[in-house]
């Protein structure tokens, strides 16, 4: 983790509160469906949920910008079964930040978040750096994380990819010192996750 490139994404990596909120911290808040569906999950997301190799699952791929800049690809999974309050909340989730809705209900759970640097060999590097049109030449390596949410018999699996657009975000808005440990920027207040906590209640 502690090498050159990786320093200045740490921040973004260790922080365990909203990243949706943390990007609207620093700017106009966008997302744009690119994928959702049925598909077959990687072969570590199928371990990792304790599907088959060849299982079906539901996917979901946004891409998420700050500013019109787009800053972070967001890969998604779902099990088919059990079948759930989840299940029916991502068919209806839309243009919605799933991250939003996570934060606002209080029966969700976040286990162990993993790191990692990703290149070409990796099954998501090259739907990330597609999503993240990033300038010419595009970067060998990408950071990217991962978090096991639970509610209740449900669980689902969200990888992040950040590109290094995201760091001239976070310079302009360094007065917003975030703890590397951090929750406090899960406490900002932002209009539209409130709405998000509304819509999330009439979810259930």
């Amino acid at each position: 983790m502690r090498s050159a490139d990786s320093t200045p994404f740490l921040p973004w990596l260790r922080d365990r509160g909203s990243l949706t909120a943390r990007i609207q911290a620093r700017g106009r808040f966008g997302l744009k469906v690119l994928h959702q569906g049925l598909a077959r999950p990687t072969a570590d997301e199928a371990a990792a949920l304790g599907l088959k190799r060849d299982q079906l699952a539901w996917v979901r791929e946004v891409a998420l910008s700050c500013d019109d800049r787009i800053v972070v690809f967001a890969h998604t999974v779902l099990p088919c079964y059990p079948r759930g309050p989840l299940t029916r909340w991502l068919a209806r989730l839309g243009t919605r930040s799933l991250g939003a809705l996570l934060f606002a209900h209080a029966g969700f759970a976040r286990g162990a978040m993993n790191f990692r640097r990703i290149d070409r060999r990796d099954a998501l590097f090259w739907p990330a750096l597609g999503a993240l049109q990033p300038a010419l030449p595009a970067p060998d390596a990408l950071w990217a994380r991962r978090s096991h949410f639970r509610f209740g018999a449900q669980s689902v699996l969200v990888s992040e990819v950040f590109s290094p657009v995201l760091l001239d975000i976070g310079q302009a808005a360094s007065a917003l010192s975030v703890d590397p440990d951090a929750s406090r920027v899960e406490l900002l207040p932002c209009r539209s996750i409130k709405e998000e906590e509304a819509l999330c209640a009439s979810l259930f």
